[in-house]
């Protein structure tokens, strides 16, 4: 079975232009230095998952042309990976049914919290109707998509990324145990963050993602999560290994998963 993945976002926080910076990247006229918050979009012949519904995640639907929506999956409670999960409103309007929503305990309790209204017993009108799924470190499906859950760390917080098949999402991370590691070895592909070439306190930089890549052996390579300072699309990417190269929006590829 084929799985396809269509980078929503590529870029951190902030997003690429950042708000009020005139730096070179920041007024760059290539379109793949344009960065919304990081997401992506997994699909088959009959499923629809988007991962993390960033503050763009309405433009990001609205872009990519997704009118079919079977569920959302979490990787951690930052506000850039799920400030848009009012806009499910849509998909409840459309499906007529709640969404599913999957994410570990720590995101579900802040899911809870800032979009209380949603969970609470006297809904008012037209609120976000959600089906949370509680998920730990067990694999689990979302029809035809399994998932198996790989937790990292980002700075203290945990983060959860996935393996699907072939296929290896991380963002938002700058360790990763040797257990977790072994969940991630024999990908084909990888996307994983790489915020800047300078050091960070919470994000691998490029060369520390560039390392783990090679010591696993992945074939393909994405870097994501990516910050003005990273520098030009064009240039960094002539910079990097065979296999290896930074993510773009509206960036979409193809991996085999076996059916279960």
């Amino acid at each position: 079975m084929s799985l396809l993945v269509e980078v929503l976002g590529s870029g951190t926080s902030s997003g690429v232009p950042m708000i009020g910076c005139q730096c070179a990247v920041c007024q760059s006229p290539d379109k793949r230095d344009t960065r919304l918050r990081s997401s992506i979009l997994l699909s088959t012949s009959q499923t629809t998952v988007v991962v993390d519904t960033t503050p763009d995640f309405r433009y990001q639907m609205l872009r990519s042309g997704v009118d079919q929506l079977d569920a959302v999956v979490f990787t951690h409670e930052h506000k850039d990976h799920m400030a848009g999960l009012d806009d499910i409103r849509a998909y409840n309007f459309i499906h007529q049914r709640p969404m599913p929503v999957y994410a570990n305990a720590a995101t579900s309790d802040a899911l809870k919290r800032d979009f209380y209204y949603a969970f609470s017993e006297k809904k008012y009108p037209g609120v976000p109707e959600l089906d949370l799924h509680v998920i730990g470190d067990e694999p689990f499906s979302v029809s035809d998509i399994h998932f198996i859950p790989i937790t990292v760390r980002h700075l203290h917080m945990e983060v959860t990324g996935y393996r699907i098949g072939d296929f290896t999402y991380i963002t938002d991370a700058n360790h990763i145990d040797e257990a977790e590691m072994e969940k991630i070895r024999g990908s084909k592909v990888l996307i994983i963050n790489a915020l800047r070439k300078e050091k960070h306190i919470s994000h691998f930089t490029l060369q520390e993602a560039v390392e783990l890549a090679t010591h696993l052996n992945i074939p393909q390579t994405y870097f994501t999560h990516i910050s003005h300072q990273m520098g030009f699309h064009e240039a960094v990417d002539a910079e990097l290994p065979k296999g290896m190269a930074l993510a773009y929006d509206g960036l979409s590829f193809s991996v085999d998963f076996p059916v279960k």
